[in-house]
């Protein structure tokens, strides 16, 4: 049995500044590392909206300083996955990898969300070159370029009018025959004059020597009419959804229907979970930072920032007890 009194679940922007401001509180916490060290922002190739690298940075270094930066101050790292929680309890249970018992005063979950694949092949193939799951991330490396993105909901829309401000074209691949985002969003895609969306539209492969050149596409697959089309694009951004990594939390904690945990307003503070219904009431002593806890914005500083929050919260939380 190991006793601790902070445990950070999760390894990104969140978890790391977590660790910081807990540390430096004198919280001695431990960080389970997780699955992807460094957190979904590893799938980027540079980071160039980060305070504090005019330059810009290569993802796993911006995630190594973090690191180091937490460990400076004391913050004990543990390689492995959780795979079981028990939050009915205090102090907090927490398992890795089945065998490696952790109480602790408070819990931060700092999971973060997996973006939504297309499951094609080619996809990981070309994953950091050309292949990218956010706009606001990458849209600045195709300044004046030829980009595609798929999805026909109201993400997909914002992405496609986001990279119209900053490339020649933007294709919309979207396999159904309409788009599925709100009447303004489908207005701002449909007059938009560099946007072209492609209805009835399925990708079938990614192409190119190195980078992402181009895609094959097949029109009404499985119908009478269907055919095939190729398309030159420098970049295919993926804007059909993610999934917050919150499963394993959800006999304890409440979640929208999303699976993206709830917090109390402005604080990090997680709702209690009851025989499958959500109380209203505080859990004490867990707290969530990070995609896992942000359907809106997912973005590193945001995760960052509301990981500073959750280790002040859990500091107040632990000297009250």
């Amino acid at each position: 049995m190991n006793k601790v009194k902070c445990l950070i679940i999760g390894s990104g922007p969140a978890g790391y500044t977590a660790a910081i401001y807990a540390s430096r509180a004198n919280l001695q916490p431990v960080l389970i590392e997780g699955p992807q060290l460094g957190g979904q922002l590893t799938t980027t190739t540079e980071v160039e909206n980060f305070p504090g690298y005019p330059d810009g940075v290569e993802p796993f270094r911006m995630m190594d300083d973090m690191k180091r930066q937490a460990e400076r101050f004391g913050t004990k790292y543990v390689s492995g996955i959780v795979t079981k929680v028990d939050f009915s309890v205090s102090p907090k249970k927490v398992w890795v990898e089945d065998t490696e018992e952790y109480e602790a005063d408070a819990v931060i979950i700092a999971t973060g969300a997996s973006a939504k694949y297309l499951g094609i092949e080619s996809e990981r193939t070309y994953k950091g070159r050309g292949v990218s799951a956010c706009a606001t991330c990458d849209g600045f490396f195709y300044r004046k370029k030829t980009v595609a993105v798929v999805g026909g909901g109201d993400t997909a829309c914002e992405e496609a009018n986001y990279l119209a401000g900053l490339c020649e074209k933007v294709y919309m691949i979207v396999r159904k025959p309409y788009l599925r985002a709100s009447e303004i969003m489908q207005q701002r895609v449909l007059n938009n004059p560099k946007i072209e969306v492609l209805f009835e539209h399925n990708t079938v492969q990614l192409t190119g020597e190195g980078k992402v050149q181009g895609a094959d596409l097949v029109y009404r697959k499985g119908e009478p009419d269907e055919a095939m089309k190729h398309i030159a694009i420098d970049g295919f951004f993926l804007a059909i959804g993610h999934h917050p990594n919150t499963e394993l939390f959800k006999d304890f904690i409440a979640r929208d229907a999303e699976g993206y945990i709830i917090t109390e307003g402005h604080s990090t503070q997680c709702y209690q979970m009851v025989n499958g219904k959500c109380t209203n009431g505080k859990l004490d002593g867990v707290f969530a930072a990070g995609d896992c806890a942000d359907p809106h914005y997912r973005q590193a500083i945001v995760a960052a920032g509301s990981g500073a929050k959750a280790a002040i919260e859990a500091d107040k939380y632990i000297k009250s007890l």
